[in-house]
């Protein structure tokens, strides 16, 4: 019997939560075993990506620098929500302490922030790249995409840190089970013995800051490229433009997409199972982090090309 079911979650002699989830879906285990292969591609995708960028020195420029970004923040993402998963909901351990809840729910922000972040400056410097070709190089150097990534991250880390300090700071009198799939902001601040008025307008105004910011961002580098392709005078220009565009196009929709479906199901009530909400949130939120390499791996010729001479050297070498 797992502790989940020991242990009422209430009480203010004990300084833990209790995450409970999934009670009610009969394929449990087979969601924990899609998310354990989610993460297992997670890692061996980012990480050939980070070490073909690593070993090709012709791969080190502005551009690849912000892609090798992103593959930091897919492994952080998911780094953060599965493993802890697997006690948690095959062996019933769910008791998580209280520095460990809100230590999770601060990087498992910080890293969803840095998800929608990275995809903007993406377009930023896929935008400099069509509008600015013969000045690419000089207006979006290696130095100044690190200062923007610096940038962005400690914008990511104001973001959370505060929601993050003021919801470990409520009372927690009354119930300390936590229903979701791990220390998410939301289910944990709503449990709070007090007025948490203030935490769920600043939560709101923060999702859709951080959601709402880089798409209008995004949307506005892709006007900004239509005009400028249009322009273009022969067709196969006007091709290769797009061509530039289509595999940050499809890491926009792979990422927007199912956060957008998430919540029109979430918020219209055409999911009415809860634990059914938390698995198609936990999906959405994870399965980003595994397609981005695999579709830029795809879609990038470059790369592609870097990665099948890796493997073929690799393979050559163990041989010998």
């Amino acid at each position: 019997m797992g502790s989940s079911v020991l242990y009422n979650g209430t009480g203010s002699s004990d300084d833990g939560f209790y995450i409970t989830a999934f009670h009610t879906l009969g394929n449990k285990n087979y969601l924990i075993l899609a998310l354990s292969i989610i993460y297992i591609i997670t890692l061996m995708g980012n990480f050939v990506l980070l070490a073909v960028f690593i070993m090709n020195p012709s791969l080190q420029n502005p551009k690849y620098v912000a892609v090798c970004n992103l593959a930091v923040v897919d492994i952080s993402l998911n780094s953060v929500i599965i493993p802890q998963m697997v006690p948690v909901f095959v062996f019933n351990l769910n008791y998580v302490s209280f520095g460990t809840c809100f230590s999770q729910m601060f990087f498992m922000h910080l890293f969803g922030d840095m998800e929608s972040f990275s995809l903007a400056l993406l377009a930023y410097d896929r935008v400099i790249a069509i509008c600015f070709p013969l000045r690419y190089l000089t207006i979006n150097t290696n130095l100044r995409m690190l200062l923007l990534l610096l940038g962005i991250w400690t914008l990511a880390f104001l973001l959370e840190v505060y929601p993050v300090a003021l919801a470990s700071s409520l009372p927690y009198c009354a119930s300390r089970v936590v229903q979701s799939c791990c220390c998410e902001h939301g289910p944990v601040y709503r449990l709070a013995c007090s007025d948490i008025s203030f935490n769920r307008k600043l939560a709101t105004a923060k999702t859709l800051a951080v959601l709402l910011g880089p798409l209008s961002f995004i949307i506005f580098t892709y006007a900004v490229v239509v005009v400028a392709v249009l322009k273009f005078a022969s067709t196969t220009q006007r091709w290769k433009a797009f061509h530039t565009c289509l595999t940050h196009l499809l890491l926009v929709l792979v990422y927007y997409l199912p956060v957008i479906l998430a919540y029109v199901l979430g918020n219209l009530r055409l999911v009415q199972s809860p634990d059914l909400l938390t698995a198609i949130l936990t999906v959405s939120v994870t399965l980003p982090p595994m397609l981005n390499p695999i579709i830029y791996s795809l879609k990038t010729e470059e790369l592609r090309e870097k990665i099948i001479k890796l493997f073929v050297k690799t393979k050559v070498t163990s041989h010998k």
